[in-house]
């Protein structure tokens, strides 16, 4: 059975420890470990009796309750089979600019949808050493962002004939997403609203945002409405688990939604699956319950990963932490597997990162404190022993 391109694969992972797929502890997908909501659930089981029926393919009631959680008309807004099947339609609209600039690691869907369409793609970099800092090259260029220093690695104008080699007259697209995937880092609004002059088109896939509390999210949702080259990307998938439903949705000009829409097929979104959104969007205890419990709980984790010899974890503002290892991380996750029945996430899919660096969701207190013994124990088989 073939590697896994994106966490979560537990069929995989059960098949390499030798045991059923419920048996594994899954840090590889960044799902939420609070969910689904109840209220959601019970929206499930109301619609059982409409399967036999087509959802409507205006989809009105979801993108209405979808608009009045984002205070906007709900014609800005476009669900989707996750937001996999809109950044594909994206992607299908980036391929007709001259170029795609990349803030790479980046999520590997996003080449998968950019070479689908023949896009060209820019790739400029995040720098992974010492204090995770930016390169010291492009920083005369960024802004950061006020509650995580995290500056945005791209040149000022994609019309300059340098650092890009695009020609004056180019126009060309910009895809990054925010917080960051896989580092976590959250960009602020401020850092990235230039570059809505600068490109013809920029879409930002906010897919791990509603993690951020709303005093701190960085969202552009609120300037959408604003420019018309905007796109955002939300997910409903990981913060209210229902990764199974497959549901995202695009926020954008209704003009392009409308072209989007004629791309695709008419029921992309399941009548489960809206029945679901309506009722979590609207279950602001829920919500409330989610941001109280992250922060405590990705501060363990954090803590508990930079306590171990050998392991190096990042700050993030996500629901999930990127661990520099000094071990062959491979090796570390099939005995994870092996002996602990703990499946994280490599990072082989991230050509920058490679085999030195893996990435965990953070889960309940106790299914953190699982993942941090069986690190220290391995890690410490690795160590060599010292004589005094």
């Amino acid at each position: 059975m073939r590697q896994p391109v994106h966490g979560g694969n537990l069929v995989w992972a059960a098949a390499l420890a030798g045991c059923p797929p419920e048996a594994i502890v899954d840090f590889s997908a960044s799902i939420s470990p609070l969910g689904p909501p109840k209220s959601a659930i019970a929206a499930i089981y109301s619609q059982v009796g409409n399967l036999r029926h087509y959802p409507n393919p205006d989809y009105s009631d979801l993108r209405l309750a979808l608009g009045r959680f984002h205070q906007l008309p709900s014609e800005w807004i476009l669900p989707g089979n996750g937001s996999a099947e809109l950044l594909t339609l994206a992607g299908r609209e980036l391929a007709n600019l001259s170029a795609t600039t990349l803030i790479t690691p980046a999520f590997g869907d996003y080449y998968r949808t950019l070479t689908a369409y023949n896009a060209k793609i820019l790739e400029f970099p995040l720098s992974l050493d010492g204090e995770w800092g930016m390169g010291n090259e492009m920083e005369k260029f960024l802004t950061p962002c006020p509650r995580h220093p995290a500056p945005l690695p791209l040149p000022p104008c994609p019309r300059h004939p340098a650092p890009l080699p695009l020609p004056p007259s180019a126009s060309s697209g910009l895809l990054l997403n925010n917080p960051h995937n896989p580092t976590g880092r959250l960009f602020s609004r401020e850092a990235i609203l230039p570059y809505l002059e600068e490109y013809a088109l920029v879409v930002v896939d906010e897919a791990f945002m509603d993690f951020v509390p709303p005093d701190a999210e960085q969202s552009l949702i609120g300037v959408v409405q604003d420019y018309p080259n905007l796109v955002v990307l939300r997910s409903l998938t990981k913060f209210y688990s229902l990764p199974g439903l497959r549901l995202g949705y695009a926020i954008a000009h209704p003009e392009r939604l409308s072209l989007w829409q004629s791309w695709r097929d008419p029921w992309p979104v399941n009548t489960l699956a809206a029945a679901a959104a309506v009722a979590a969007v609207q279950d602001q205890e829920f919500q409330e319950l989610t941001w109280k419990w992250l922060t405590p709980a990705r501060n363990q984790l954090f803590q508990g990963l930079a306590s171990i010899p050998g392991l190096q974890p990042l700050e993030g503002a996500a629901n999930f932490l990127l661990v520099k290892s000094e071990q062959s991380v491979l090796q570390l996750q099939k005995k994870l597997l092996q002996h602990h029945q703990i499946l994280i996430r490599d990072c082989l899919s991230f050509k920058e990162l490679g085999d030195r660096f893996f990435r965990v969701a953070v889960r309940s207190e106790a299914d953190n404190q699982r993942l941090l013994t069986a690190l220290s124990s391995i890690t410490d088989e690795g160590r060599p022993i010292s004589h005094k």
